[in-house]
C-alpha cells in the first residue's frame, strides 16, 4: 500500500468516525501500524486532524439547530455542559455519546476557541494511547 492511499485512508476513516456516521478509524490505524511502513507521528496526525474536522461537522449541525427547551432530561444534560463548558469536549472520542456532545457543545453556542483547543486534545490523546498501546504490544509480542 503506497503512503499517500494509506494517509488518504486514515484521514477519510477518521473523518467519517467523527460525523454521526459509523466508522472504525481505530482498527484502520492499528492495521496500518502493524503494517509498519508509514510514519507513527504523521498517522497520528492525520487520523487527529480528521477526527477533529468530523467533530467540528458535528459542532456545526448544532449550531444549525434551533434553540428551543425539550424537557427535564435535556434541561439537566445542558446544566451540565454548560457547568463544564467545552472541557466536555475532551471526551467527545467516547462512541455515540462524543458525537451528541459535540452537536450539544455546537447547539450551546459554546465560544469557537475553546471549543476546537478541547476538541482536538480529546480526539488527539486517544489516537496517542491506542498507538502506544499496540506499538508496545508489538514490541512485547516479539
Amino acid at each position: 500500500m503506497s503512503e499517500w492511499l494509506a494517509y488518504g485512508s486514515m484521514f477519510a476513516s477518521s473523518f467519517l468516525s467523527a460525523t454521526l456516521l459509523p466508522g472504525s478509524s481505530e482498527a484502520l490505524l492499528v492495521g496500518l501500524l502493524l503494517a509498519g511502513n508509514v510514519s507513527v507521528t504523521a498517522l497520528i496526525l492525520i487520523a487527529a486532524l480528521g477526527n477533529t474536522l468530523g467533530g467540528l461537522t458535528n459542532i456545526v449541525i448544532g449550531r444549525l439547530l434551533p434553540l428551543k427547551s425539550q424537557g427535564r432530561w435535556h434541561n439537566t444534560a445542558t446544566a451540565w455542559l454548560h457547568r463544564m463548558g467545552p472541557a466536555a469536549l475532551l471526551f467527545s472520542w467516547l462512541p455515540v455519546i462524543g458525537d451528541l456532545l459535540c452537536v450539544i457543545a455546537g447547539w450551546l453556542r459554546f465560544a469557537w476557541l475553546p471549543m476546537v483547543i478541547c476538541l482536538a486534545i480529546g480526539k488527539t490523546l486517544r489516537y496517542l494511547v491506542l498507538a502506544a498501546a499496540t506499538l508496545q504490544g508489538m514490541e512485547w509480542w516479539h
